[in-house]
């Protein structure tokens, strides 16, 4: 797409009424600024479609025409879709700046080589000649009660350490601050948030809840939309029905803030620790790209990063931790099993003794178990070998079409045994069952993931005392700094009279 500069007013090449200069947007040094004409009528149904977005034109559903109109009278923007710094290009939708993922091609809309970024294609192509369209107009009005009190209509109760997290998150909206908190896994971190995603709707202002995995985005849905009723809630991830609905509390996957630009008065990022969010810098960079200017943002994690925590330490970063689940009993702390040279066992068809032992045990008293392997290979070799002490196994991996059905399936108690990767490291609770994982030496079990994995076991009050063993051949720091973090979180529980002795 080409524009010419014409009374201080970028016009689209297909709507000039005479031949003149043209430029793709990239090329415009510096692009005009229209100011907002009041009296103008603008469209209400633009107005919800492109509020707190940057989208492509070919995403929105509206004439150039009509559009160009609003940008006329000050109600959009065009904004540069990629920046040229000498040979040097940085995406302005997702943040990229590394070389590798730039790349051209021959370009119908401008007629030259294009450059485009190749990181966030799956949104759609951003290029050179591309304008990321914004809207600049009033923010549509707040529907229904949503400034009325009691929005939240929860009966629940929650414990002193969610209490104590529950208030700072209120506290970090109402003066619009950075919160971390910190909670053990099982701690009940989505009712912490109620209070303060209702503080940040009574202020009249956007909340988003912000997480890696789809399967989270679909779990939280149903719970935010029973407590809170009254608010229209958007449910975003890949072929959502709700990408263009409007909604004052959005639940997204991270991927799908690409899309938003300065929508969020309150963003609340779970699972802050998970992959890919964790990784990807583009990810990151949405997030941060998607709230307002002045706006509060809560992180969620069982398992900060190593900088994270050293930032706690030092008073660097905002913070509170709920180091006990609601239940009041300790975390399970994991043993470790020297189990000799595990691959070279298995290599030929047997597992360590010791595991061996510990699988008899569970299959001997009727208790369901997760045992955790490094690879898909590995898992291969395992299968068979469970199999012959139980029928009722089965394994799980991240590119296995039946996960759901095998997850339900050991929910159901129709399976005894459950082998999986990391993929269960998070994201499912099994009410009664012991965590074992073979090969925790294997650098894929982090420290965040071995904190996850034995975050599995004991979540329930009825059954809150199960056992976790990490089976390896050789220690690992990620070893000891996970077993470590679990003890200091017991301690400070018990400090805080949090655990009952």
């Amino acid at each position: 797409m080409r524009f010419a500069i014409e009374h201080n007013q970028l016009i689209p090449e297909s709507l000039l009424k005479t031949s003149q200069k043209t430029n793709t947007i990239s090329q415009i040094e510096t692009l005009p600024h229209i100011p907002l004409q009041p009296s103008f009528s603008f469209n209400h149904d633009l107005q919800h479609y492109l509020s707190g977005k940057q989208l492509l034109l070919e995403d929105i559903p509206f004439s150039l025409e009509e559009i160009q109109q609003h940008y006329q009278n000050g109600y959009l923007v065009y904004r540069k879709a990629l920046l040229q710094h000498g040979r040097q290009h940085e995406c302005l939708r997702c943040g990229t700046k590394e070389p590798r993922w730039f790349s051209t091609f021959p370009c119908a809309r401008c007629s030259e080589n294009c450059v485009y970024c190749r990181q966030c294609l799956m949104m759609g192509r951003v290029s050179s000649c591309t304008p990321l369209i914004s809207w600049a107009g009033p923010v549509p009005e707040i529907k229904g009660s949503e400034k009325d009190q009691g929005l939240l209509q929860w009966t629940g109760a929650l414990s002193a350490g969610q209490q104590h997290a529950s208030n700072l998150v209120v506290h970090a909206v109402h003066n619009q601050n950075e919160l971390l908190v910190w909670a053990v896994c099982g701690a009940g971190k989505t009712e912490v948030l109620f209070k303060g995603i209702e503080q940040a709707l009574q202020q009249g202002g956007r909340v988003c809840i912000a997480t890696p995995r789809t399967d989270v985005v679909l779990e939280l849905t149903p719970r935010l939309k029973a407590v809170f009723p009254d608010v229209e809630v958007a449910s975003l991830y890949g072929g959502s029905e709700d990408r263009h609905k409007y909604a004052r509390l959005t639940i997204s996957t991270t991927h799908q803030l690409l899309r938003f630009y300065q929508a969020f008065d309150t963003i609340i990022v779970d699972e802050v620790d998970a992959f890919p969010y964790s990784v990807d810098q583009t990810l990151q960079f949405a997030v941060q790209q998607a709230r307002k200017p002045g706006s509060t943002m809560v992180y969620l994690t069982a398992t900060p990063s190593a900088s994270w925590q050293r930032e706690c330490r030092l008073g660097k970063r905002e913070y509170v931790t709920i180091p006990a689940r609601y239940h009041r009993h300790p975390l399970p702390v994991p043993q470790f099993v020297w189990c000799g040279n595990w691959q070279k066992r298995l290599a030929n068809k047997a597992l360590p003794d010791n595991l061996v032992y510990w699988l008899n045990q569970r299959i001997e008293n009727n208790k369901q178990a997760l045992l955790f392997a490094p690879k898909i290979a590995s898992m291969e070799l395992i299968l068979p070998i469970l199999r012959k002490l139980h029928p009722k196994v089965e394994a799980v991996h991240a590119e296995d079409p039946n996960r759901k059905e095998k997850v339900t399936c050991m929910r159901n108690k129709e399976l005894l045994i459950l082998l999986t990767t990391t993929i269960l490291e998070r994201g499912v609770t099994f009410p009664n069952i012991d965590v074992a994982v073979l090969g925790a030496e294997d650098s894929i079990f982090t420290e965040s993931a071995l904190v996850q994995i034995a975050g599995r076991a004991g979540r329930s009050a009825q059954f809150p005392k199960g056992e976790v063993s990490f089976f390896h051949y050789g220690k690992t720091e990620a070893m000891v700094s996970a077993q470590k973090q679990i003890m200091r979180m017991n301690t400070e529980g018990f400090k805080k009279g949090l655990l009952d002795v």
